[in-house]
């Protein structure tokens, strides 16, 4: 089966085959001009001799120097000609093909990274060769089915949420009826938990399908509105350090950060927020003084409902997406979340932010 004529095959064959016949044609054109044998001087002219007509001319005795041939002028042909006008016209071909093959992946990663941050991006041109124009279609397609399913989840979500929380307010509103005060806590507990669960869970699927554009940030002022706000609630909150502007996602940023003081107030009942600053960076610290967590347990805590048995476990409150949704929130940004043991006994969750963001959003 012959390749067609707009198909990237045919494209790169027809510009390797015209720098061959170009590079040929350039260095016959060279030749011809350049390349012909070498001329041997003119012999000196002879007189006639005295044949009785007339006198041979008079000998001319201007006192010239004698006449010295000199070398021959430089030849401008041999194989180096040839292999230079080769390698100039094919450096120059595959230079081109290069952009050739590389522009449509280049369209492509960079189609994949707006996707990453918006799902309702326009679809990809369906232009350029015969390859670029089926791999931009089979993306459009796929942006199609992701967009449908998406769709479909929330409508799922809202469906669900509304049936669920009909039944549990009838459930509370029972519980008042209920003679027995050991057993009617046992079950408002219940209750509580399964709303807690549910607003976290629908919260935190709301947040991933979220879509928000990078601004200038005062991520300064952030942290010390957010403290300034848990102590007004009577908790313990400090703030440290400098922090200079970034480009960030002022709602997730704040969600990550909110979360991460939270977690830290509910086990330790005392946090603090220290800021570092680089020229490539930003690092948010949340400091505690609490239980702390095991080293072979600290990745496994961002895993969504894990909780650690023991002093962190749903009897402390919370139903393991605290750190989940404050994970998703950073890499959302370019950035991450690892934990470390406080100095002193503790826990610190360590939040790095890039300067320049270069993420899947």
């Amino acid at each position: 089966m012959m390749p067609r004529s707009d198909s990237l095959f045919a494209r790169l064959f027809g510009v390797f085959l015209a720098a061959i016949v170009l590079a040929h044609a350039l260095a016959f054109a060279w030749f011809s001009r350049y390349g012909g044998p070498h001329q041997p001087p003119p012999p000196p002219p002879v007189y006639a001799q005295e044949d009785g007509l007339g006198a041979p001319p008079p000998p001319d005795t201007r006192d010239f120097p004698p006449h010295e041939a000199g070398p021959p002028p430089p030849r401008l042909d041999g194989p180096l000609i040839v292999l230079g006008f080769q390698l100039a016209t094919l450096l120059l071909a595959a230079w081109y093909g290069a952009r050739l093959l590389s522009r449509p992946i280049r369209h492509l990663a960079e189609a994949a990274e707006q996707l990453a941050e918006d799902l309702d991006n326009p679809p990809l041109p369906l232009t350029g060769p015969q390859e670029a124009r089926q791999a931009a279609q089979a993306f459009n397609q796929m942006q199609q089915r992701i967009r449908g399913q998406v769709q479909q989840r929330t409508r799922m979500l809202a469906a669900v949420s509304h049936d669920l929380r009909t039944p549990l307010s009838r459930l509370k509103l029972r519980l008042e009826q209920i003679p027995n005060t050991q057993l009617r806590e046992r079950m408002a507990e219940d209750l509580r938990d399964m709303t807690e669960m549910l607003d976290a869970t629908l919260g935190y699927l709301s947040q991933q399908q979220s879509v928000e554009a990078l601004q200038q940030l005062d991520v300064q002022a952030l942290v010390e509105a957010l403290a300034e706000d848990a102590c007004e609630r009577g908790e313990d909150v400090g703030v440290r350090g400098q922090c200079a502007p970034l480009q960030a996602r002022p709602v997730a940023l704040r969600s990550c950060i909110n979360n991460l003081v939270e977690n830290a107030l509910r086990y330790a009942e005392h946090a603090e927020v220290e800021l570092r600053d680089s020229a490539e960076w930003v690092e948010i610290r949340v400091i505690d003084y609490g239980p702390g967590i095991a080293p072979a347990l600290r990745e496994s805590v961002f895993e969504a409902f894990y909780r650690v048995e023991g002093s962190r476990n749903r009897n402390s409150g919370g139903v393991g997406l605290g750190l989940t949704i404050a994970r998703e929130a950073a890499r959302r940004q370019g950035g991450d979340i690892h934990l470390e043991e406080t100095q002193g006994g503790g826990l610190t969750a360590v939040l790095r932010l890039p300067r320049t963001p270069a993420y899947p959003a």
